[in-house]
């Protein structure tokens, strides 16, 4: 049955799932695939490289037929940026991640965008809220790639939605399939936003042996750390530490970051591992959830599957409380 919420009918859409703006990852051909499934697709901007967003947005432009995204990290990217993607390609939501939303807000709401806001613990939802956010995204420590690790998605996102009774919330983190889907929608979201799932599909900007990888892992593969943020010199906040895979580079230094920071020859020594794609040290960002993630798919495959994976988890829910009652 179709699921109606308040981010489906925000954007006239079939299906609440929103394609987590993974930067580099989430490209034009996968934000229009699942917007085009019935989803909202978001291009990953991350810091705004003009070239890369001319790119990917000239993709999207021409083949999204539904509303799309763009996702932008808060702490590095400039407002002239956000100002021309608004004003000439026209997107109807912008995505804020990763420190302070407040200084494009004006230009997101001139421009009659929807301003979304992901927050990753629950001084970020207030300051959400404050700033007026449409939607909050409600990110748990179970996610890819950075974020707060502090609270799992269960407890997250049912804080958040009491915090901002008014605002819809999408689950973010360790969601992979419909019946994280189901999930959050118990919890109170509106929605999930979903990132390393989609990550395993053939239309993400990932390496074949990326993806391969998430399609063998298990969740305790996984480790949150600023290893890989040390070793490429990135200017990440300290406060946002990045779940990976673990591999053999990360368990020489996860527990000698400050020996990492001083080494500069080890340091040169992983660029060149990593410009030559030496599988023992390249990083994959992925969350717990790849548990579930045991094929690479076409994304508008995954979007109609994971729907309706979903459907039948409440389904069996609600036979359960009949059968109980």
């Amino acid at each position: 049955m179709p699921f109606r919420t308040a981010l489906t009918e925000l954007f006239s859409l079939r299906h609440p799932i929103a394609l987590a703006p993974m930067g580099g990852v989430a490209g034009g051909a996968l934000a229009a695939a699942v917007s085009n499934a019935g989803g909202l697709g978001f291009l990953g901007a991350g810091g705004g490289d003009r070239e890369w967003l001319t790119s990917q947005l000239s993709i999207v432009t021409a083949t999204a037929r539904a509303p799309w995204g763009v996702g932008f990290l808060s702490w590095a990217v400039e407002l002239e940026t956000v100002e021309w993607v608004l004003d000439r390609y026209r997107p109807s939501a912008i995505l804020l991640s990763f420190g302070d939303p407040s200084p494009f807000v004006e230009a997101v709401r001139t421009a009659g965008a929807t301003l979304m806001v992901q927050v990753t613990d629950l001084e970020e939802a207030r300051r959400a809220v404050d700033v007026g956010a449409e939607v909050i995204v409600a990110q748990g420590g179970e996610a890819g790639g950075h974020g707060g690790g502090g609270r799992s998605t269960m407890t997250m996102v049912p804080a958040v939605a009491d915090l901002a009774p008014t605002t819809p919330v999408l689950a973010a983190g360790g969601i992979a399939d419909g019946r994280g889907l189901a999930a959050a929608i118990t919890l109170g979201a509106a929605g999930a936003l979903i990132g390393t799932r989609f990550q395993a599909t053939h239309e993400a900007l990932v390496a074949p042996e990326e993806a391969k990888a998430i399609v063998a892992a298990s969740g305790d593969d996984t480790t949150r750390n600023r290893v890989y943020d040390i070793a490429r010199h990135s200017p990440w906040p300290a406060r946002y530490t990045a779940r990976m895979l673990r591999n053999s580079f990360f368990d020489r230094w996860h527990d000698r970051e400050d020996d990492l920071r001083a080494d500069t020859a080890a340091q040169q020594r992983f660029m060149a591992e990593v410009e030559h794609g030496d599988p023992a040290t390249l990083p994959v960002w992925a969350g717990e959830g790849v548990d579930f993630i045991t094929t690479i798919d076409n994304a508008a495959d995954l979007v109609a599957r994971i729907i309706a994976e979903a459907d039948s988890a409440l389904a069996r829910a609600s036979l359960q409380r009949h059968i109980e009652g």
